[in-house]
C-alpha cells in the first residue's frame, strides 16, 4: 500500500501475513456457524455473528487487493485467477450451507464449502492452479 512520496504504510510481509491471519479467522468463523447451523443452534442469530464475517472478509478483501496491487500481480494470473474462482465457489456452497432448508443439504454445502477452501488455501500456498501432485 503507498503513501505519498512512495513511503509504504505497511510491509509486504506485513499485508501477507494479515492476509493469512485474516484466511485462518475466516475459515473458523464458517466452520464454528457451519456447525450452528447444521444444529439449528440460536447462537446463530446473535448480531454480532451475522456481522462479523461480513466485517472480516471485507478486510480479507481489502487486503488481498493491496497485496495484488503492491506485488504488480495480474488478477488474471494463473494461480490467482484460480483462487477467484475457488472463491466463488466457496461463496456458493457457504451461501448453501448457511441457508439450505434441509439437514441434508446444509451438510454438502458445509462439505462442499470446505473442500472449496482447501483447494484456495493449496493454491496459494504453492501458487500453481492444479496445486496436487501429479503421477
Amino acid at each position: 500500500m503507498r503513501l505519498l512520496r512512495g513511503r509504504k504504510l505497511i510491509g509486504v510481509d506485513a499485508l501477507k501475513n494479515l492476509h493469512i491471519l485474516l484466511a485462518y479467522m475466516t475459515v473458523l468463523g464458517f466452520v464454528i456457524r457451519g456447525l450452528w447451523s447444521l444444529l439449528d443452534s440460536p447462537l446463530r442469530q446473535r448480531k454480532w455473528v451475522k456481522i462479523a464475517p461480513h466485517v472480516i472478509d471485507t478486510m480479507l478483501l481489502a487486503v488481498g487487493v493491496a497485496l495484488v496491487i503492491d506485488l504488480g500481480i495480474s488478477p488474471f494470473s494463473g494461480w490467482l485467477s484460480a483462487k477467484l474462482l475457488g472463491l466463488i465457489a466457496y461463496i456458493g456452497f457457504g451461501v448453501l450451507a448457511m441457508r439450505a432448508q434441509s439437514s441434508r443439504l446444509k451438510l454438502i454445502g458445509f462439505t462442499a464449502a470446505l473442500v472449496s477452501v482447501g483447494y484456495i488455501f493449496a493454491v496459494a500456498f504453492t501458487r500453481s492452479p492444479w496445486p496436487l501432485p501429479t503421477t
